[in-house]
């Protein structure tokens, strides 16, 4: 019987994936706690610089806010549990590509998406939704909430997307 092993450049992906899943949870936890005040309520924005404040965003949409619902109507349904499943079944796809990892970029992409989608996972089991806090903006334009695991996600996809594109022009 054949063992299996553990490609060396897929440990690399894994490992970044457990890095990129405690630094979001680090994140989200220091954030919460900043915004709790003595009375025990949430205090909703910070603002750090001309473009740039923390806030505190209850996402129970997709990554950037997108198909964000509020109330109870939302709350009850199960789209909760459709996005926890989709991120399961997009983190099952992705770690099968990490096995077959190629390059050591390719490694490091797969591992950013599958820690990312974790971290996000995590705060939908635990919190009821995913806790954004990253807000850019500039004049009248607005970039969407985000948060530490949002940002791998988008750095390992956008990495693959590299990759994928120069494999396209060259042949390789």
């Amino acid at each position: 019987m054949k063992k299996f092993q553990i490609p060396q450049l897929s440990i690399t992906g894994f490992l970044l994936a457990a890095i990129a899943i405690v630094a979001d949870q680090v994140s989200k936890y220091f954030v919460l706690d900043y915004f709790r005040n003595g009375a025990g309520q949430m205090e909703l924005a910070k603002s750090v610089t001309p473009f740039f404040d923390l806030v505190l965003v209850w996402n129970r949409g997709v990554s950037f806010g997108m198909f964000n619902q509020h109330g109870a109507v939302h709350e009850n349904t199960v789209m909760p549990y459709v996005l926890i499943a989709l991120a399961v079944v997009l983190v099952a796809f992705v770690t099968h590509w990490l096995l077959r990892a190629e390059t050591r970029a390719e490694a490091i992409a797969f591992g950013l998406i599958i820690g990312g989608a974790i971290g996000n996972v995590i705060d939908r089991i635990r919190l009821g939704a995913v806790v954004d806090f990253l807000d850019f903006h500039l004049g009248g334009w607005h970039y969407p909430s985000f948060n530490v695991a949002d940002s791998a996600i988008v750095v390992g996809a956008g990495i693959i997307l590299f990759l994928w594109g120069l494999r396209g022009k060259t042949g390789a």
